[in-house]
């Protein structure tokens, strides 16, 4: 009988005990589960936040644009449906536009004038005079406040009945007349019905909703009715190009149902282990408490672990592509970490048409480590949102990280950079860190420095170079190069470069999913000893510069040609100049790779001056003298077997270009192509 009353004292005790660990593993991961609901909430909010921005600017800059061509054909109005036509025609959106002007502008079309263009389709543009006493656009909220707003303004949402023929909100721009009076108000619509696609992004989880109110609280996507007695995690943001505010709205039950779901299978496991424990004491004894402590206790740890990985993952990038919209790079990362927690890390945003992002590698494995990761990506993130120069953003974050607080020594190697996009600058500091690798195989110029931790005040420098269009930058940690094979062979540097100089030209991530299956397969079912993080940025153009301006840099590879696509649908031609251009360009600067470079490397600079007449096209090259425009003409009238080889290429650039020329100056081969518009 003692016997037995000492084992049901510790089958109370250990009933208490597991209670006491499941109540402190469900709060900790109510809290865990709501932190990692909010971040993932806010990064939709942003996400979403800068897709309306982007659109909102788009419609606006149409707007304007819209403006300027009916102010130049003011006394025009068979013009200004041209110009709505052509401004309706540049967006991606199926939209509308219109001009209206004050009543008996032209007294010949009626009191009411208002020239309106609508996107019907993918291929057709409907053109039409909508003005009329059944439309009086005068009462209009957009027309009116485009007398009072000398800026774009977005009017409350209202049902357009003419013009987009859908729910709708405005915005508006004033047009004037040759002495600056108001005489129109440009109106372009953005449909209600665009807005509620954002449920793809926003709805992060299956139940949860979301709601879009203009700036004087109107429903523009309104929220469905709550229901009380209901608790909601409710997490807004406020757009700043029309301010207007979205939020998400999340049920209680739908955020905790997978924990609550688990907590009454823990629940019922419990009874049954209690069960269970009642007859292993009645026949084992008091060692069995040993065991019952020993399993809570790494039931506990695991379930903590899996959850520390979980919001470990949730603070790296893991959105890819994560800039649909901006077309001048684009980038993939990967952390595969050797325990169930780690030290690795990478990051990057933009910020002001400038990329900012790192990689890094903490000294050490598991819990500590990835407190370390934690703390290093937060100061990442923290000093880049008002500091630009990369060596201060390192001094700073190793001062912090090298405090009297780092009892552990522990300490981080972290290259940082930042990427001007629209020049193709890149600026970067390397404390420690592996350097990385161009697309060519080659290492980036690096100067070493000392990792973060190690020594406070120790001063950083950074270092400069130049991206090309079409250039590829690979960040990696030791992970990759120090993987090793069941025989303890390193994949090694050398590996990764002959990997890359392969591999060099394709999208950042099938960069990256390469080099980790070159990796797996070179070591085999050896065990992962460390982190392995990648990281590839591919720089893919350069924003236009002012006064009709273009450039574009490219090495001479031949694989770089269809770059020159891209760049030619920026200069903004006629569509049907597009085709001929583009075809020229392509003939002439392959010329020039395949004959001013024989065997080395070499760049080639195109450049591009646009006026109202004409386009000039210059490439320039570095190359031995080699003159296109003295190859002898190709007799096309010849049969193939009959017809000399080459000039073919020189044909066919003097077919499409309306002038060509070539001069040698400064050891520079100088090739001017010129078209007229």
């Amino acid at each position: 009988m003692p016997g037995n009353r000492g084992g049901l004292w510790i089958i109370l005790v250990a009933a208490a005990a597991l209670e006491a660990i499941s109540c402190i593993m469900y709060f900790t991961s109510r809290a865990a589960i709501r932190l990692e609901a909010e971040q993932r909430a806010r990064t939709e909010l942003r996400r979403a936040e800068l897709e309306i921005d982007v659109h909102a600017v788009e419609m606006e800059t149409a707007a304007k644009t819209l403006a300027l061509l009916a102010e130049k054909h003011i006394d025009q109005p068979d013009s200004v449906f041209s110009a709505t036509r052509l401004a309706v025609s540049t967006l991606r959106a199926n939209t509308s536009m219109a001009v209206a002007f004050v009543p008996d502008y032209f007294p010949h079309r009626g009191r009411y004038f208002e020239a309106c263009s609508s996107r019907i389709s993918e291929d057709s543009i409907y053109t039409r005079q909508i003005g009329s006493a059944g439309h009086d656009y005068t009462q209009m909220e957009w027309w009116q406040n485009g007398f009072v707003h000398d800026s774009c303004w977005w009017c409350e949402p209202y049902l357009d009945d003419s013009g987009s023929r859908a729910y709708v909100v405005s915005c508006s721009y004033p047009v004037r007349d040759r002495n600056g009076k108001v005489v129109a108000v440009v109106c372009i619509d953005m449909s209600l019905d665009d807005l509620k696609n954002l449920s793809d992004y926003l709805q992060v989880y299956p139940n949860s909703y979301y709601s879009i109110r203009s700036s004087t609280g109107t429903d523009i996507v309104p929220a469905p009715d709550t229901i009380a007695g209901r608790k909601y995690n409710i997490f807004g943001e406020e757009i700043d190009a029309t301010g207007w505010h979205i939020e998400i709205i999340i049920p209680d039950e739908e955020l905790f149902r997978d924990l609550n779901h688990t907590g009454r299978i823990v629940v019922l496991l419990m009874l049954l282990g209690l069960v269970m424990l009642i007859l292993i004491v009645w026949y084992a004894g008091r060692n069995n408490k040993r065991l019952i402590e020993s399993t809570a206790r790494n039931r506990s740890i695991e379930n903590e672990l899996d959850i520390a990985r979980k919001i470990q993952m949730a603070m790296l990038p893991t959105r890819f592509p994560p800039f649909p919209d901006n077309q001048s790079l684009s980038a993939y990362g990967e952390v595969i970490p050797a325990k169930e927690v780690g030290g690795d890390l990478f990051d990057f945003y933009i910020r002001e048409n400038r990329l900012f992002f790192c990689i890094g590698d903490v000294s050490g494995k598991g819990v500590p480590a990835s407190i370390v990761m934690a703390m290093t990506r937060s100061l990442f993130r923290s000093f880049t949102s008002y500091i630009d120069s990369p060596a201060q953003i390192v001094t700073m974050m190793n001062d912090m990280l090298s405090g009297e607080d780092n009892e552990q020594n522990m300490f981080v190697t972290l290259f940082l950079g930042v990427l001007d996009l629209s020049s193709g600058k890149l600026r970067y500091c390397n404390a420690g860190h592996n350097a990385p690798v161009k697309a060519d195989g080659k290492m980036l110029d690096c100067n070493a420095n000392l990792p973060l931790g190690v020594l406070t005040g120790f001063e950083y420098h950074e270092q400069e170079t130049k991206m090309a269009v079409g250039d590829t930058l690979f960040l990696y940690t030791d992970g990759l190069t120090e993987a090793e094979n069941s025989a303890h062979e390193q994949f090694g540097e050398q590996r990764m470069g002959e990997r890359m100089a392969v591999i060099g030209g394709k999208t950042p991530r099938e960069l990256v999913e390469d080099m980790r299956k070159a990796v797996q397969a070179f070591v085999g079912e050896a065990e992962q000893s460390d982190d392995l993080t990648m990281f590839a940025v591919r720089f893919l153009s350069q924003a236009q510069t002012a006064g009709g301006y273009l450039s574009l840099v490219m090495r001479n590879d031949i694989q770089q040609i269809p770059t020159l696509a891209e760049w030619i649908e920026m200069i903004g031609l006629p569509q049907e100049l597009n085709m001929p251009v583009n075809l020229a360009l392509e003939e002439a600067v392959s010329n020039v790779m395949l004959y001013a470079y024989p065997g080395k490397s070499g760049q080639v600079l195109v450049e591009a001056e646009k006026n109202a007449k004409q386009i000039i096209f210059t490439i320039t090259d570095s190359g031995i003298p080699f003159d296109p425009t003295q190859q002898q003409e190709a007799d096309i009238t010849l049969s193939v077997e009959e017809r000399a080889i080459g000039g073919l290429g020189i044909h066919l650039v003097r077919q499409l270009m309306d002038d060509i020329r070539y001069e040698r100056k400064e050891n520079k081969n100088i090739l001017t192509l010129t078209k007229q518009l």
